[in-house]
């Protein structure tokens, strides 16, 4: 398996994990329940969003992938 292969992989299972986290916010807050607080997943959803935007920064960096060079 390729180093770009693997990056987008892991990059695709972050993404899927961001809208997870959203998805467990939003039940969270039309429950109304208190036991877990909105803000936890909240939190993870813009933490992971971050370290989504610094991998995707080092794998430009590094030449894993090449963002298209022309945006229309």
């Amino acid at each position: 398996m390729t180093t770009t292969l693997l990056f987008k992989i892991v990059l695709v299972c972050l993404l899927l994990f961001i809208i997870f986290n959203l998805g467990r916010a939003m039940i969270i807050m039309v429950k109304s329940d208190d036991s877990v607080p909105m803000s936890r997943y909240l939190g993870r959803r813009v933490l992971v969003s971050v370290l989504v935007v610094i991998a995707l920064v080092v794998a430009i960096g590094l030449g894993w992938i090449h963002p298209n060079p022309t945006p229309h």
